[in-house]
């Protein structure tokens, strides 16, 4: 059933993690939302807007969608 799939990837290039979220729910594209403050949901976007240093989606073949966020990791301090 579509929407019942998906993957979670992480990855770390150049002190950049890297995270994305592929789903089979092509025809629902995320959008940041105005959210009631009493309402249950949807802040998805609203918090990683807050955290991520950028973010996006890329669609793909259909129906399949992933939306990614990538924040910068702080250098490792010398001796650690």
């Amino acid at each position: 059933m579509p929407g019942r799939d998906f993957r979670l990837a992480f990855s770390v290039v150049d002190h950049t993690l890297r995270i994305e979220v592929t789903d089979t729910r092509s025809d629902r594209l995320p959008r940041r939302q105005h959210t009631a403050p009493d309402a249950e949901s949807g802040r998805g976007l609203l918090l990683v807007d807050s955290l991520a240093d950028r973010w996006g989606v890329s669609e793909d073949r259909f129906p399949r969608k992933t939306v990614w966020a990538e924040l910068r990791l702080a250098a490792p301090e010398p001796g650690n």
